[in-house]
């Protein structure tokens, strides 16, 4: 019997994807070395301790998404790379990033607990200033991160290579969400995420060159925003270009309907020259784009996934800067 793969699904609904990126206050990154389990976290190298405590921090709700990272010299390092990318508050441009040298695996619960109690780590080596791309390649966790994520990092691998772009380091990634948009990435340390990418949207995103139009199809969302709010965003991405992304950017939700199929939403930004711009956009359920799939895979049950529009968007308030004479 032919099995279906949800990626194929999605593309063929035209399942617009904008609004699915994961609004994480942290994430954690362990290198490891594949092959992962279907459940990342139950692989044989990863130490029972690093196991307790992702399940403890699961068990805590505490706001942290936990990754295995590899590449192609894992297998072979003779130490473990530790990142950690963490919003603070008003952050509003992405995450601070630190990095850790760890001698093994073994370390890493220990290093994450004492960075979790604000102590000072002595693993800890100077942040490089990189966009590090984290590319699901999870094919244990779902068939398509396998047919499609793991040519797409061998491929986005080269143009890296190709282009010396000795600023970006590529990972291939445990799952993170949204398998039904293979190839999907997460850029680090801005937190967006995209799928259904090919060579030429990732060659755009990492130079910030090209037709922005293709954010339509490519954007999943900004995790530092709520999901409503990314909605949002994708259409001032749309109506600013490529200069959006040197600015801050925070969003509410200002009032919902029962049903939720009407949202006011408001995105607040801020350029770099500090001055501020406030819009106010009314968010409509669209039945028609509202599709009914199978979310993964392995799904035995269809999901339906609720869509919206931006029905209208309005600039609320905007604070120039004064120029001093």
């Amino acid at each position: 019997m032919k099995k279906n793969f949800c990626s194929d699904n999605s593309r063929q609904a035209a399942e617009d994807i904008i609004g699915t990126a994961t609004n994480n206050q942290t994430y954690v990154l362990i290198e490891c070395p594949t092959p992962w389990s279907s459940d990342a976290f139950s692989s044989k190298w990863v130490p029972q301790s690093l196991q307790l405590l992702v399940k403890e921090a699961k068990r805590a709700k505490l706001p942290i998404k936990f990754q295995l990272i590899a590449n192609d010299f894992s297998h072979k390092a003779d130490s473990t790379k530790l990142l950690i990318f963490h919003q603070e508050e008003g952050g509003g441009k992405g995450y601070s990033k630190r990095e850790f040298k760890l001698e093994n695996i073994e370390q890493a619960a220990s290093a994450i607990k004492k960075w979790l109690w604000g102590k000072n780590l002595k693993w800890e080596i100077d942040a490089s200033a990189t966009r590090d791309i984290l590319i699901c390649t999870h094919g244990s966790h779902d068939r398509c991160c396998a047919r499609y994520g793991n040519p797409f990092y061998f491929h986005a691998k080269n143009l890296i290579s190709d282009m010396g772009l000795d600023n970006v380091k590529i990972w291939r990634s445990s799952h993170f969400g949204g398998h039904r948009f293979a190839p999907t990435m997460i850029d680090l340390p801005e937190g967006r995420y995209y799928g259904n990418l090919d060579i030429q949207s990732l060659k755009s995103i990492l130079t910030h060159t090209g037709d922005i139009k293709r954010f339509k199809d490519i954007y999943r969302g900004w995790g530092i925003l709520p999901r409503s709010i990314q909605i949002v965003e994708r259409e001032l991405i749309l109506r600013y270009g490529w200069d959006w992304f040197n600015y801050k950017a925070a969003g509410r939700i200002v009032e919902e309907s029962a049903d939720k199929s009407n949202v006011l939403a408001e995105l607040t930004l801020e350029k770099p020259d500090g001055s501020f711009y406030s819009y106010q956009a009314k968010l409509v359920k669209n039945n028609h784009k509202t599709t009914t799939l199978k979310a993964s895979c392995n799904a035995k049950h269809d999901t339906v996934l609720v869509k919206y529009d931006v029905a209208n968007m309005w600039l609320a308030a905007r604070q120039l800067v004064k120029i001093a004479s």
